[in-house]
């Protein structure tokens, strides 16, 4: 069952911040372009460093704790899930404190 503690790491983090979308209607997901936008060049980056520490012997991740799936360059799918599910959370939980608080960020068209 360790296998799974990346990814329920990852599930925590969606549990935590994901209801925001639905109840204060915060529209991250309906703005997908934005958000993938937003995500891609951490993601990239991040996963070629990566790539690169694992080719260098500078880390590795334990197979103990990870589905087991590599899916580019030797980074496991569970790394590149977190590269997408942390930036989310984020986004989310800024984009509700927003609608809570009334900011505005300036590209509402609020002139």
């Amino acid at each position: 069952m360790s296998h799974l503690a990346y990814v329920g790491v990852l599930v925590c983090i969606v549990l935590g911040s994901g209801w925001l979308e639905f109840f204060l209607r915060t529209h991250v997901l309906q703005r997908g372009w934005r958000f993938l936008l937003c995500i891609i060049p951490g993601l990239v980056l991040f996963v070629a460093w990566d790539a690169y520490a694992i080719a260098q012997g500078h880390w590795f991740f334990d197979l103990d704790h990870l589905l087991g799936w590599r899916v580019i360059a030797g980074v496991p799918i569970d790394e590149v899930l977190f590269f997408i599910v942390v930036p989310l959370a984020s986004v989310l939980t800024l984009e509700a404190v927003r609608s809570v608080r009334g900011w505005s960020v300036g590209d509402e068209g609020d002139s």
